[in-house]
């Protein structure tokens, strides 16, 4: 079958690339069980709506696939409209964090299945067998909701957690880098990037145990990490840099040390290689120890990001144990990535509840005092969508204003006075960048 997937059109307001990355990730495995596939980040290429109408009216597409995202909600829908007009006989489907999220809200959109469960190309492929099935009425694929005559079928089965081993990297060779590098370079917008440098992202673990309840990892990937092996890691990197001028590499895990074993044998097999590379990644306080960071360190390790979240400890009830005294790890901390030349990227809650504007204040100045980067958030309860919301009150979920204006008021708040800690400039100038040594020729 021939394949369409999609990143739709979108102006972003956050961006992380490895966000973007299953739109390649899925079409790889698609190719793999052979298809011909399309795919296409059209927001980070900043497609007009005229040239994706194009891509879709000239593609003969038997199935169109739109990643959907928080931040993409708006996108999804015209894309959708797009598809059902101008490529009529293509079976269109969405799949990304929205859907697994509040999976009913699409099915107001024009759209024949949503994937709402297990691995993202897992359930894409089991559309892609429903629609070469012939689209039966009676179906029940795992983990994906199906539109039929009579509406629109839930599924009864969950969806499927593939095996890591299973997992098929993303080819290069389509990803539009040098665009993702573009909207890395204004540091200030605290995007994940390092600016003027090109980043490769790793894809390495899926899954979390943690279980903040404002983190979205868990419904997406599952309570249990699954982890790719060190080899396919190291011959992954060795492979993309021989290919592309990459600059650095952005470890892709929602808590990357949480398998230090795994992270002490990646270290040591990249201490080994003939050359150098520089690499980041995002784990928890709590997963770090002294001769840890030493060790990655002296392999190439420039940032560490953490999540800090707040140290108000009238809030830590909000949190998991584990992210508990958070003011303790943080100078600690601290010190081992000064001792060792790393830095250290801290993301704050804004608006966390049990905060003040005061106390947020204090936190991020705090860690500024210490030379930390900050990455602030708006606090952003998931929890409360539903699948009877309006476009536009689901596009509220974005991270940078606030759901429940009125409930901050009658507690007594100005959103204001939390909205200043993410839009005024704090004048952090990345040392990341000096540190990363820019690739010849680029």
């Amino acid at each position: 079958m021939k394949i369409l997937v999609c990143w739709p059109p979108q102006v972003p307001s956050y961006f992380n690339a490895g966000h973007h990355l299953p739109v390649f990730s899925i079409a790889a495995y698609l190719r793999g069980q052979g298809h011909t596939v399309d795919a296409l980040d059209a927001g980070a290429l900043n497609y007009s709506w005229k040239e994706f109408g194009d891509l879709l009216f000239q593609g003969g597409y038997d199935v169109v696939a739109l990643v959907n995202d928080f931040d993409v909600v708006e996108g999804v829908r015209r894309a959708a409209d797009y598809a059902h007009a101008l490529a009529p006989e293509a079976a269109v489907l969405t799949v990304g964090r929205l859907s697994f999220q509040n999976p009913e809200f699409f099915q107001s959109f024009a759209l024949d299945a949503v994937v709402r469960g297990g691995d993202y190309e897992a359930g894409v492929a089991e559309v892609v067998s429903w629609v070469a099935g012939g689209r039966p009425d009676d179906a029940d694929p795992p983990g994906v909701a199906v539109r039929t005559p009579t509406g629109w079928r839930p599924p009864s089965r969950p969806g499927t957690w593939l095996s890591a081993d299973d997992w098929v990297l993303p080819d290069v060779r389509e990803i539009p880098y040098a665009h993702y590098e573009n909207l890395y370079q204004r540091d200030q917008n605290k995007f994940c990037g390092i600016p003027e440098r090109r980043e490769l992202v790793v894809p390495v673990a899926r899954g979390c145990p943690i279980g903040c309840d404002f983190c979205d990892v868990p419904t997406m990937q599952g309570l249990r990490e699954r982890r790719i092996s060190v080899d396919r890691t190291v011959d992954y990197i060795v492979s993309s840099f021989a290919a592309h001028p990459f600059e650095y590499v952005a470890f892709y895990a929602p808590t990357f040390t949480l398998d230090r074993q795994w992270v002490r044998q990646l270290c040591d097999r990249l201490i080994d290689q003939p050359r150098q590379y520089r690499w980041k990644c995002a784990t928890t306080t709590h997963h770090l120890d002294e001769d840890l960071v030493e060790r990655m360190a002296r392999s190439g390790c420039v940032r560490i990001s953490v999540g800090v979240e707040t140290f108000e400890t009238a809030a830590e009830g909000e949190l998991p144990r584990v992210k508990r005294s958070a003011a303790e790890r943080f100078e600690t901390l601290m010190a081992w990535c000064d001792r060792f030349g790393i830095e250290l990227n801290c993301f704050v809650i804004v608006g966390l509840p049990g905060t003040s504007p005061q106390g947020t204040r204090k936190t991020m100045d705090t860690i500024r005092a210490a030379g930390a980067r900050v990455r602030p958030t708006i606090y952003t309860p998931y929890h409360q969508m539903r699948g009877d919301m309006t476009e536009r009150e689901i596009s509220a979920f974005n991270r940078q204003t606030f759901v429940d204006v009125e409930g901050m008021r009658r507690a007594g708040y100005d959103p204001r006075d939390f909205l200043e800690l993410l839009f005024s400039a704090d004048g952090y100038v990345t040392p990341a960048t000096d540190r990363v040594p820019q690739a010849i020729g680029t």
